[in-house]
């Protein structure tokens, strides 16, 4: 069925389908993929915990130049699926096709550079992410395989969006979720049968992706999606500037994601590897628990694009309060779950270290507190970068991860110690709450202003073919 959806049948369905039936059918298998990989991270953290904490301290350093990888291609992805999404509401389909060739060619080519520059300078990098001499080795191990696999990851995470943003999420989960699946697999045969530590855990990822990415690439030509051909790759400014614009966003929560790892291994630090693996733990936790509102949101993300581009305000507007109340509840229901077992949830993990615990037990909990709080923010920062509105959903996606953790998690410590360390997130969380409340407010009284000028002017013309 759906190899055989024509580009006309998927117009009719984005603007005319009930939103919040159409938001959920687009959501499922996003969010399906999102928790499967955020499974396997959680199983690459669990997995390489057993050799010991500084290895699990590792995987803290690792994440940090995954968060990279992920910045980059987000950015790239992300910001031409919404210029995309908008292209196909608009009927200009030959201009979205030079979009996804110039968006794919150009992410392969950035992950090439990003490949030779990492392996050259393997271990300043190392140590610019935050290891300690015990946690360098395990760190070294794994970076050097997951820069081998840079240039087809970035393209993976820019076919996955493009994908979902022609409301092909079906396609972009078999490709997503089927390299995770390889790779829980792959992971203790690499580690523990192979005996290769670490550096086995990486091989396994970077295996897994282009499995992935070679699924993707397949799924990207049938369903009625745009085809990627070189000879519409169009490196031009038109089209950089839009991805930039849509993108800008993308990149700034990625790489401020990426940032505030190495912060918080600088800032843990003092503490020993004990407290790095901690944090390196409850982070893990929380993504899972995140990817599954990231899913749904980019469940939304098509539908606001879709509508927003055929001027359908009413059903931007219809679909993104039905996110936030969905989204509050599931993160409150989270929440509550992760504070009253905080104690089982760790010692899955590390529960041969006492110290591994009972840092990443109170670390867990004070971020349970705000942690319903993600729900406005991520949906206004999702409906910001979708209409356009680049700047404002910089700063919501700045917000979280750089523009308050950043400093709360470099001054807070030096007042509280350890515990400012551990609170540094739910600080955050707070002020990026507050920020984010009247720049979705303002946002949605232009579009409720913009779905009555429609009216009118829908009115207008039918009074005067009558």
């Amino acid at each position: 069925m759906y190899s055989k959806m024509t580009a006309d049948e998927k117009f009719r369905i984005m603007t005319q389908e009930p939103v919040n039936r159409l938001i959920c059918s687009l959501a499922v298998p996003t969010i399906i993929s999102m928790l499967i990989s955020a499974i396997y991270n959680m199983t690459d953290t669990f997995f390489i915990s057993k050799i010991s904490t500084s290895a699990s301290g590792a995987v803290g350093i690792s994440f940090s130049l995954m968060a990279i990888i992920q910045a980059l291609g987000f950015t790239i992805g992300m910001g031409s699926g919404n210029y995309i999404s908008r292209l196909l509401g608009q009927k200009k389909r030959e201009y979205a096709s030079n979009v996804a060739a110039t968006v794919f060619f150009t992410a392969l080519f950035l992950g090439a550079v990003l490949t030779f520059l990492g392996l050259i300078f393997l271990d300043p990098l190392v140590y610019a992410l935050g290891a300690t001499p015990t946690i360098a080795p395990y760190a070294r191990s794994y970076i050097r395989y997951i820069l081998i696999g840079a240039p087809y990851m970035m393209a993976s995470f820019v076919l996955n969006n493009i994908l979902r943003f022609q409301g092909s999420a079906f396609f972009a989960m078999l490709g997503i979720a089927t390299g995770s699946i390889l790779n829980i697999v792959l992971d203790p045969i690499f580690i523990f049968v192979f005996k290769m530590g670490t550096g086995g855990a990486a091989l396994a990822t970077i295996i897994s992706q282009f499995i992935s990415f070679c699924i993707l690439y397949y799924n990207s030509r049938i369903g009625g999606n745009i085809r990627i051909k070189f000879k519409n790759f169009t490196p031009k400014w038109e089209i950089y500037r839009e991805i930039l614009k849509g993108g800008l966003p993308s990149f700034i929560r990625q790489i401020l994601g990426s940032t505030s790892m190495i912060c918080m291994n600088f800032s843990a630090r003092p503490y020993g590897d004990a407290a790095i693996a901690a944090m390196a733990i409850v982070a893990r936790i929380f993504q899972f628990a995140m990817s599954a509102v990231i899913g749904f949101g980019q469940g939304f993300q098509p539908v606001c694009g879709f509508n927003y581009g055929a001027r359908r305000y009413d059903r931007v507007l219809n679909a993104f309060w039905f996110c936030v109340r969905t989204a509050a509840v599931f993160l409150t229901s989270v929440a509550v779950f992760g504070f009253m077992f905080s104690y089982q949830i760790i010692s899955i993990f590390r529960k041969e270290d006492l110290e591994v615990i009972n840092i990443g037990i109170r670390a867990l909990r004070f971020q349970c507190l705000t942690f319903p709080l993600s729900s406005w923010i991520i949906m206004t920062n999702m409906l910001l970068q979708t209409i356009g509105k680049g700047f404002q959903a910089s700063v919501v996606s700045a917000s979280r991860q750089g523009l308050f953790f950043i400093p709360a998690v470099i001054i807070l410590p030096r007042l509280f110690g350890l515990l400012g360390v551990q609170i540094s997130q739910s600080v955050s969380d707070v002020f990026s709450f507050l920020l984010a409340v009247p720049m979705a407010l303002g946002t949605l009284r232009e579009l409720e202003a913009l779905h009555n000028e429609e009216k009118r002017r829908s009115h207008a013309t039918h009074l005067a073919s009558t």
